[in-house]
Order: structure tokens, then sequence, then C-alpha cells
């Protein structure tokens, strides 16, 4: 699905995605993915199944008020253990279809919300 890009071209934000990929700013990106609104980087976990606390409390580095979960074409939770380094920081982890983090992303982004999505298996 092609999603339409704001006016804030400063800022990384999701242009389209699909089966396997998304799109930041134009660009595909295949696997698993961190976004924030200044940079993508490749994030460790293939798929939901190879998921782990270190996973999360890594995202810690970056500062985030809030984490999007991306878990594919359909929402699955991770048990609350492999997050407890988000809960403990008092960082916000919402879990989402794909479709669902991308829009929601975008428009966190644009408020100017420090937030980070994480894409598995994009």
């Amino acid at each position: 699905m092609k999603l339409h890009r704001s006016t804030t071209t400063h800022l990384n934000q999701f242009t389209g995605y699909g089966e396997g990929y998304v799109l930041v700013n134009e660009e595909r990106f295949d696997g698993s993915v961190i976004v924030t609104t200044s940079e993508v980087r490749e994030w460790r976990p293939a798929d939901f199944a190879a998921l782990e606390e270190g996973d999360f409390a890594e995202l810690l580095q970056l500062d985030p008020e809030m984490v999007l979960l991306g878990t594919g074409d359909r929402i699955r939770f991770p048990h609350p253990r492999l997050s407890r380094a988000l809960m403990a920081a008092r960082v916000g982890l919402d879990v989402m279809d794909n479709g669902a983090m991308c829009r929601t992303f975008n428009v966190l982004a644009a408020e100017e919300r420090r937030v980070v999505a994480v894409v598995l298996g994009a």
C-alpha cells in the first residue's frame, strides 16, 4: 500500500509497505528495521519468534518516549517479560500491524514526538 507523504520532508516517513517490506522516504527496506525520525537501521530479530529481552532494551539507547512495534499483517503481542526494560524506563510500547504502525509513526513524527518504530521481518 502506498502512503501519502506529508510536508515534513526533513523527517523519515513511511511512504509505503507491503508483504515483506516497508518504504521509508521511497527507499525499500526488507527484513527487520528500526526507524526513527532521523535514521533507519537493521534490527536483529528476524521474526516474531526470535524476539529477546535485549532487543527491546537496545531501543532505550535511542531515547524514545514511545516505541511502535509492527508485527506484520496481523497483531501479535510479545510476552511482557521481553519488553520489561521499556516499562521500567517508562517508555510506551504500542503493538500494531505494519499498516497501522506506519500511519501512526508518520503522525507522531510530524508532531515532533520521540517515536521509534520497529518492524519485524518487514
